[in-house]
Formats: C-alpha cells, structure tokens, sequence
C-alpha cells in the first residue's frame, strides 16, 4: 500500500463520513455508512499494520495535540479520549487558558502510529457532529435540567461508540488473521507490540499521570444517548437491505 492507495482510501472514508453526517440521510442510512466507514478504517489500520511491521518507515510512532473548545467541553474531549484507546493509542489532557478567546479550554494530547491518529480525528470529527445533533433532538423527563440530560446523554453515546469500535477492530483482526499466509506473526500479535511501544513512549513522556475521576451521569440521558450510539452502527453488526441501498448510491 503506498502513499497514494493510503490517500485514495482516507478519501473513500472521509466521502462515507460525509453522507452519514448529512441531516437529509434517513437513521438508516446513516448507520449503513457509518458501518461502512468503521469497516473501512478497521481495514486500513490493519493494512498500514502489517506493512510496518515489514517497512517499519511506512507507519511510525508519532504525537499530536489538539485544543478543543466550546461547549461541553470535557464531553468533547472525552469522546475523542475513548477514540484513541479504542483504537489502540494513549491520551493525556490539560485545562489551559487560551488568551484569543478569554475561556479555558482542553489540551488534548495523543499518542498512536500515524496511522490511527488519522482515523482518530476523522472518526473524532464525524462523532461529534452526529453526538451534537442527536443530542439537541433529546427530550429530558419532567423536572429534569436540560444541561444535566444531554451529559448524560453525551457520556451514554460516548460509551455505546467505544464498545462499538472496539468490536469493530476485534472483528477486523480476526477476519485479517484468516488470510495470513503460514508462518506469518498474527494480527493480534503485531497490533500488541504496538500497542505495547506507545504505551512505553507515553509512560517515558508522563510517568506521574493519573487517571481521571470518573464521572457519575446516569438517568435519562444517559439511556436515550446508548440507544443513539448502538444507533449510530460502527460496523460490529449484520448490514440490512437499508445499508446495501444506500452504498449503492
């Protein structure tokens, strides 16, 4: 895979994304291109994987740093916190002041091969937007604030997503293991050693970090959120003749 067949593919994804985020796209529909997408990108990290581990210079650990802003803004960055550890990388974050805007806001570090940092902000991007819709679509119970329900909503989508995109590469290496030619080092093994080198960079780079607290949203919002992440299907389950018609298009 050289660098051209890597762009064309980021290119298929990207243009999957954008359909699924179209607010004309039915709920079916979007999950059919969501689960296309996801299915894709499993696909490619573990390409991009096994080439590595043969041309090490052709995915390479690396780091990036985001600053997120706006509303919501721990549930924003802890969305793309359980991305990247879904996808097999390390994050660390600060609560720094930005002098443009006059507001704190979260500086986001992440650590993973080049690879899965692109699927991480694409997959980060298009989340978020879908989150953000379908969140201002919620309804909280009777005497319920509306901040508290869609933090709670926020955090249940949060985790359906991640659970799903760790299916999502589970399935991924097992189906890549099936066409390993004999003798091969199987998928789960490189992906381990990998996982394996980042957590090592990272640890060097921040030996004294400590998990965050955990924070305790449930009730409404909390549900309603679930159901929107199992909703927004990232690829771990049977596609239904809803998908197959809108990947047609």
């Amino acid at each position: 895979m050289n660098s051209q067949t890597h762009d064309k593919t980021l290119a298929k994804i990207r243009a999957i994304l954008a359909k699924a985020e179209d607010p004309a796209a039915s709920p079916e529909e979007a999950q059919a291109y969501f689960a296309k997408a996801a299915d894709l990108m499993s696909k490619y990290g573990i390409e991009r994987a096994m080439l590595a581990e043969k041309a090490p210079e052709t995915d390479k650990p690396a780091q990036r740093v985001l600053y997120i802003k706006g509303t919501y803004l721990l549930d924003r960055t802890f969305l793309l916190g359980s991305i990247v550890k879904a996808l097999g990388g390390q994050s660390i974050r600060w609560r720094v002041y930005d002098r443009e805007s006059g507001k704190y806001v979260q500086k986001f570090k992440m650590y993973g091969y080049e690879s899965m940092l692109e699927r991480a902000e694409m997959l980060y991007t298009s989340l978020l937007l879908q989150a953000f819709n379908g969140m201002k679509q919620g309804r909280p119970q009777p005497g319920e604030s509306t901040t508290s329900y869609r933090k709670a909503w926020l955090t249940g989508f949060r985790y359906a997503v991640k659970k799903r995109l760790e299916r999502a590469e589970q399935v991924a290496v097992e189906e890549a293991d099936l066409t390993l030619p004999g003798g091969s080092a199987s998928t789960a093994l490189v992906l381990a050693q990998r996982e394996d080198t980042i957590r090592a960079i990272f640890t060097a780079q921040h030996p004294k970090v400590r998990p965050a607290a955990k924070r305790n949203l449930r009730g409404s919002g909390w549900r309603d959120g679930d159901l929107a992440g199992q909703r927004a299907d990232l690829g771990s389950k049977r596609l239904n003749d809803a998908r197959k018609s809108a990947l047609a298009s």
